[in-house]
Parts: C-alpha cells; structure tokens; sequence
C-alpha cells in the first residue's frame, strides 16, 4: 500500500507536470525519416544460365484445380498454368520435361522471384500497378474476375450480402485486398492456400469464399453440385507471368513465345484441355 503523504505528493507532482504540460507549446515534430533509397536494379542476361543448367524453375500452385493441381497418382502438375510452363521449357529447352516445379501460393510468388529461388511464377498471379513495382509481369495470358462460391440455397446473391458473413480468401491475394474493399463490414477467414478455404467452406467455418471465377468454378465441378457461382464478376483480373526485375532477355523471350502460343493455336488448345469443360465456352486468347 502506498502511503498517504506519498500518494498526495505524486498526485501533486502529476497535476502539476499535467499543468505545465497544457500551457508549454508541443514540441516540435521531428522531420519524418527519408524513404529508403531503392537499390538499383543491373540488368542481367539469365537466359544462358538457365540453358547451362539444363531446367527451367518455374513456380506453380500446386491445388488449384484448371490451373495448376499436383495430381497424387501421375505425380505430375496438371492444369494451364503447368502446360503453359511446359511451353516455356520446350521452346527454350527442347522438352517439356525440362523443367522443375515448385509450390508457389500467394504469399511466395514475390519473394521466390526476388530470392532466385525460381526462374519464373506461373501461379494465377494478376498484375497489379503495386506488384509491377516489385516484380516484372510478361503481357496477359489469360483474364478472370473476382467472384463468390456459396452453399446451394445460401441468401448469399452478391458481394453486397457479405455484411456480418464469414468469408474466405487466400491471405496476400487481390482477392484478400478487393474483398475488404468492397465489403469492408465481412468477417474475413484468410488462409495459406485455395484449398484451405474450399475446406473451410466445405465444412460450415464460411459462408462464402471469394477468389477469381474460373478457379471458383473448378471447386465447384470437383463437389457434385453442392455449391453455386454467385456475384458475377466483380473485379477485373488480367493474369501475368512474373519475372525478376533486370531480366531482360527472359522477358523478351516469354513475351515472343506467348505471342506465338496465342497465334499458332497451342494457347486456345491448352485452354481447351483445361477450362472449357469447366467454363463451357470457347474464347479468344487475350490481346
């Protein structure tokens, strides 16, 4: 217990300061810290490098149906994304089976290009005016919209009826991001990967999952009907390859070969194979 007279002399002593405090002009303001300066970016040719190794790395999703989904029984990553790379490697390699795989969720994409870690991020990846600053992206390959997943008979019918809803998403996603945005109210479950949320959704924990639509209608295919494509497209998502920044002549290179894929037929084909069972349309390869 503090004693009487101390407790009077500290409550005195922080009127007082609290007084002196109130008429003594604030300080001023410290001047806020300079940004970082940014490292500059040296150009460097990889493209012989990557042909003395004898592989292409290229970062997939590994479970996202249409794709990119590592298949338990062949081993292998099936889906756009993956042939797309197989594309890449043939055309610079000789063969499809030079190439190395490697897991890239939305969290990684980034830093596994600026780690080296990978030579290329295939991985459903929008471009983005806050990405491009980071990293490189090859034009458009293919262009998808932010949609939503529900249960069958959910009162769910828009992204205006997440108000109070438990919704899922991958964390680091534009989804994640636009989600917030226009539905600032929603109760976000943010996950590591798509298949976490489905199985969130799956199992009662959401009410609602949100990503791009394609991908939403390869959940939906796998789960015999129990689930609806609601919202429209809400969002505007163009996808790009990723590319370390100062890498010119692989930039170069993905940019020619994925003009020629989208002329020469391969691009339609691959998209033939993967999505329109799913999206039961034919389309165009974007410009």
């Amino acid at each position: 217990m503090i004693p009487f007279r101390s407790w009077i002399t500290a409550a005195a002593v922080a009127l007082t300061s609290g007084v002196l405090s109130a008429q003594s002009p604030a300080p001023a303001a410290s001047p806020a810290a300079a940004p970082p300066t940014p490292v500059p970016v040296v150009p460097k040719n990889v493209i012989p490098d990557i042909k003395a190794r004898g592989k292409l790395i290229v970062g997939v999703k590994f479970d996202v149906r249409l794709f990119g989904l590592n298949n338990p029984i062949t081993k292998k990553v099936e889906g756009l994304d993956a042939d797309i790379a197989r594309a890449l490697a043939k055309a610079l390699l000789g063969g499809e089976d030079k190439i190395e795989m490697v897991e890239a969720i939305s969290a990684n994409r980034i830093p596994f290009l600026q780690e080296d870690k990978v030579d290329l991020v295939i991985s459903t990846m929008t471009i983005t005016d806050a990405r491009k600053q980071q990293i490189d992206f090859s034009d458009v390959y293919y262009v998808a919209g932010q949609s939503l997943l529900v249960p069958k008979g959910s009162p769910i019918k828009s992204v205006k009826d997440l108000e109070g809803k438990t919704v899922t998403t991958v964390q680091g996603s534009t989804s994640e991001k636009e989600l917030i945005k226009q539905s600032p109210k929603c109760k976000p479950l943010l996950l590591k990967s798509y298949s976490e949320c489905f199985t969130a959704l799956q199992n009662g924990l959401a009410e609602a999952m949100t990503t791009d639509d394609i991908i939403l209608m390869g959940y939906k295919a796998s789960a015999n009907d129990k689930f609806d494509l609601v919202g429209g497209q809400f969002t505007t998502e163009p996808y790009g390859i990723g590319i370390k920044k100062g890498r010119p002549d692989l930039l170069e290179f993905v940019n020619a070969e994925l003009r020629k894929m989208k002329t020469d037929g391969r691009w339609k084909a691959i998209y033939d194979k993967h999505l329109k069972p799913v999206s039961g349309v034919s389309i165009e390869p974007p410009k």
